[in-house]
């Protein structure tokens, strides 16, 4: 006798082979975890004084990050001088942050940390939506281009007529 759903009212129990509803329920516990996402922390490492190309490189890469689902963990390095002027890196994270807003929102705020100001920013999205997002797209993608045989055959008829 197992008792199948403990929480029921009345409780649930079942005659059964009690090894083989152990061996089941383990499986079942080892799927859910194959296919569960996990969140991973990117970082993008930018200097005060970045070049306007520079900048725009380093912002796809975090375009890209939010996108798939990832947390971005964006770090300015102070050297030297730059120490004083830690509102240039303040300036830099908020102009950052305002151009992905539509993909993600600020988790930690900028904060100077020794020579580093950091900012974390989090996707509107999960991980587990984005894979799935993709997956689809990739599917879309494969469904809509048509094989050789088929566009030789649509050529044909657009002659006919």
């Amino acid at each position: 006798l197992v008792e199948v759903a403990a929480t029921a009212r009345p409780p649930v129990c079942k005659l059964m082979d009690y090894g083989k509803f152990k061996y089941e329920s383990a499986m079942k516990a080892r799927e859910a975890r194959k296919n569960q996402a996990h969140t991973i922390i990117k970082e993008i490492k930018l200097r005060p004084k970045i070049d306007p190309h520079d900048y725009e490189t380093k912002k796809g890469h975090v375009v890209r990050f939010l996108k798939a689902g990832d947390k971005v963990k964006v770090t300015i390095m102070f050297r030297g001088r730059e120490q004083s002027r830690p509102e240039l890196g303040f300036r830099l994270l908020q102009r950052l942050a305002d151009d992905v807003q539509e993909l993600g929102f600020v988790e930690s705020h900028a904060k100077q940390d020794g020579r580093n100001m950091i900012m974390v920013i989090g996707p509107h999205k999960k991980k587990a939506e984005a894979k799935a997002e993709k997956a689809a797209a990739k599917a879309q993608r494969g469904g809509e281009e048509p094989s050789a045989e088929e566009s030789s055959g649509q050529e044909a008829s657009v002659q006919e007529a």
